[in-house]
């Protein structure tokens, strides 16, 4: 009988430094490494934060401010134990001052816990105490933000503390009266519109519940389970690392949230594997970046951000993604194309079958893991996401324990608690600091003011507003998490698109993207950057390529802001199927181009034909789809005479022969 290895893992033996390579490439994985008693301690905090929120989602939430405020207590804490100030400090032990700012952490967040009902009474008119507590507070949010997830959130935090203060030294339409240090401390600390606002309140319900799903799904193994599925079904094919990647990256991109941290997770496997049957390493790493930076907008998780967008909109989540799913699926779409492609042009072949597990039972063994996916949709439908997440945490735990090879016990459920919770630090403290920016928004007025100033700078059209938009995206997103820079852009930018008469689902779903695919946008690509790490390539090669094969994604969120078909928003079926054709005709139309390469090298007019079909077809007219089929149609037949006489020439030379 043929002996295939039982997981792709079996055969795998180049040993990668992971929690090395995300250090160098993501803040919140800078961790100090803590020992004996120390580590004991964190983990217990940690696993308590969870209970606590895995309590509050069976069995009801607090009142809003005390549920926010418990919650950032635990962050505070968490925190300023796990994060150093720098990377010069020591890795081994808490310094006093990191045990005196947890200490500030829980007396600020007691303050409002047991003074909730005298805070209220007086709401608008602080004491001198609540201005040193709500000082404190913006203070420490700040320096956790700061280091948890870098130092470009906090300064722009301080930039909009700075316009709220002083605006009435600004001149023009930007400028205002100005507001009293009490005004803004009030705003930030003691109201539900500033640090204690939506974010954070997303962040203490929705997001630390689905990241601790997350936690419960690893520790069973599941992302092991992708990885193998995704190499027995595409691995033996043409350039089949590279499409198992893709495959696994979507996967695992859904449920992790993190570009950097999927890229290096799952590419400390993939990547080996694709240098090995031919790929170029800055290609490789840049594979594996552009697959996983699209699970943050791949249903049904998704990141924080979407979560955040439902709280903001006040869209259902199911409705969100329900309308994400076509738009996530055309940009893998695209990567398969590009990866396709290119690995036709180059003939790269896949791995011999005998090397890999076999589809259907590697399937059999691990489809019970899909169970608590596949259900989180079905509980999305009928509860709260809070509910919905707690009730597939519960569920995960039942299905791993039917089987005995992935059964786990006491200590990988206190792992997966502790590891949630920690993952969820970095989330929390960049909802908590994008607080005091949607706080000094909303007592400003600025988002309006923006909205209206960029319109008028576009001259009122849409198609220049969304460039306007797609740059300032990109722009904050490559130095400010996904979430942070979502929540941003969608109190300042997206009423400008709305104006516009962009659906407002379209419009959040837009600045999404554009903040997701500057992980892979030079000159700051983290998550290619990161990729090139696994791969031993060049960083800005690495880069340039996961951009060119993640190109898709930069018509996509153009063809649903001006065709919402895509969104499913009011259309009949027979619409969605035709926006749907329109645009994978155009996205493979547009990865032809791109790699100049269709069923052979395509020549000048070909390419051109091919690109002039993509852009024809993602314009919602039904004459531009005409036109785009039609150029299509020519670059495609070109392409078939082309092969055909190649194949005459080839047979006619082996006659001569």
């Amino acid at each position: 009988m043929e002996e295939r290895p039982t997981s792709i893992h079996d055969s795998f033996d180049e040993k990668i430094d992971i929690e090395e390579t995300l250090a160098e490439f993501e803040a919140s994985s800078h961790m100090r490494k803590l020992a004996g008693k120390l580590a004991m301690v964190v983990a217990l905090g940690a696993v308590v934060m969870s209970l606590f929120h895995l309590y509050t989602a069976g069995f009801g939430t607090l009142l809003t401010m005390k549920q926010r405020a418990v919650h950032l207590l635990f962050v505070f804490v968490l925190g300023f134990l796990l994060y150093p100030p720098s990377r010069k400090s020591a890795m081994n032990r808490i310094p006093l001052i990191d045990w005196l700012l947890a200490a500030a952490g829980v007396m600020v967040t007691s303050y409002i816990l047991f003074n909730y009902e005298s805070l209220v009474r007086r709401g608008g008119m602080p004491t001198p105490v609540d201005m040193v507590f709500g000082l404190i507070t913006v203070l420490l949010v700040l320096e956790v933000a700061r280091r948890s997830i870098g130092p470009e959130l906090p300064f722009i935090a301080l930039v909009f503390i700075a316009y709220a203060l002083f605006g009435s030294y600004i001149p023009g339409a930007l400028g205002h009266r100005g507001y009293s240090a009490a005004r803004v401390i009030n705003q930030l600390y003691m109201t539900t519109e500033g640090i204690f606002g939506t974010p954070l309140g997303v962040s203490a319900s929705f997001v630390f519940m689905f990241i601790l799903f997350g936690s419960f799904l690893d520790v069973t193994g599941v992302g092991k389970f992708f990885i193998d599925l995704a190499f027995a079904a595409a691995g033996h094919k043409k350039g089949g690392p590279a499409k198992a990647a893709v495959l696994a990256s979507g996967f695992m991109g859904s449920i992790s949230g993190s570009s950097i941290a999927n890229t290096v997770t799952t590419g400390a496997f993939t990547i080996p594997l694709m240098k090995k049957v031919g790929y170029h390493a800055n290609f490789a790493g840049a594979v594996e970046a552009a697959a996983s930076t699209g699970g943050q907008i791949l249903p049904p998780v998704m990141g924080a951000a979407a979560f955040i967008m439902s709280e903001f909109t006040n869209i259902p989540y199911i409705r969100i993604i329900g309308s994400a799913v076509i738009p996530a699926l055309l940009y893998y779409l695209g990567v398969m194309m590009m990866v396709h492609l290119q690995a036709s042009k180059r003939g790269l072949e896949g791995i011999p079958k005998e090397d890999l597990p076999r589809c259907k039972e590697t399937f059999l063994k691990g489809f019970h893991l899909l169970v608590p996916l596949v259900t989180v949709v079905l509980f999305l439908l009928r509860y709260s996401p809070l509910r919905a997440a707690f009730l597939s945490i519960l569920l995960a735990l039942v299905v791993c324990m039917l089987r005995k090879h992935t059964r786990i016990g006491w200590r990988d459920i206190f792992l997966a608690l502790e590891d949630g919770a920690i993952k969820a630090i970095g989330v929390a403290a960049a909802c908590a600091c994008a607080g005091i920016i949607v706080g000094i928004v909303t007592l400003s007025g600025l988002g309006l003011t923006f909205a209206n100033l960029v319109v008028s700078l576009a001259g009122g059209r849409l198609f220049p507003t969304l460039l306007l938009t797609m740059f300032a995206s990109i722009i904050l997103g490559m130095g400010l998490p996904t979430t942070a820079k979502y929540i941003v852009l969608a109190t300042m930018a997206a009423p400008a698109l709305v104006q516009l008469g962009v659906p407002l689902i379209a419009a959040h779903l837009f600045i999404l993207y554009f903040g997701v695919i500057a992980d892979v946008t030079p000159p700051v690509a983290l998550a290619a950057y990161a990729g090139a790490g696994i791969a031993g390539g060049e960083s800005f090669k690495t880069g340039l390529q996961a951009l060119k094969l993640a190109s898709a994604g930069f018509l996509i969120p153009f063809i649903f802001a001006m065709s919402p078909e895509l969104l499913l928003i009011n259309v009949t079926p027979l619409q969605a199927v035709i926006a749907v054709t329109s645009a994978c005709l155009g996205v493979v139309a547009f990865a032809s181009a791109v790699q100049g390469y269709f069923l052979s090298p395509t020549r000048l007019w070909e390419r051109a034909c091919f690109l002039g079909a993509a852009l024809m077809l993602i314009i919602p007219n039904i004459h531009m789809d005409l036109i785009g089929i039609a150029l299509l149609a020519l670059a495609v037949l070109g392409q078939v005479l082309s092969a055909s006489a190649a194949k005459r020439a080839a047979a006619e030379q082996a006659v001569t022969r």
